[in-house]
């Protein structure tokens, strides 16, 4: 269930979803370079977060477009 009261709104809140989740990769890059988890368990997190990433774009930019039409 969606919890926006608009689209735009909607469309803000995935704007946060998406900066958080590149927040993701950034620490998941961290943890590679230190070596805290082994590379195999941060590789298949850092390509699911790419994934989960894909997805939040792909939804921000239809309901963009969706907006901007007449």
């Amino acid at each position: 269930m969606c919890r926006s009261r608009s689209d735009n709104e909607f469309v803000a809140k995935l704007q946060i979803v998406i900066e958080e989740a590149d927040e993701t990769l950034f620490w998941l890059e961290i943890i590679k370079e230190k070596q805290w988890i082994s590379e195999d368990q941060i590789d298949k997190m850092f390509n699911e977060m790419n994934q989960l990433l894909s997805i939040f774009i792909s939804s921000a930019k239809t309901v963009k477009n969706r907006i901007m039409k007449p």
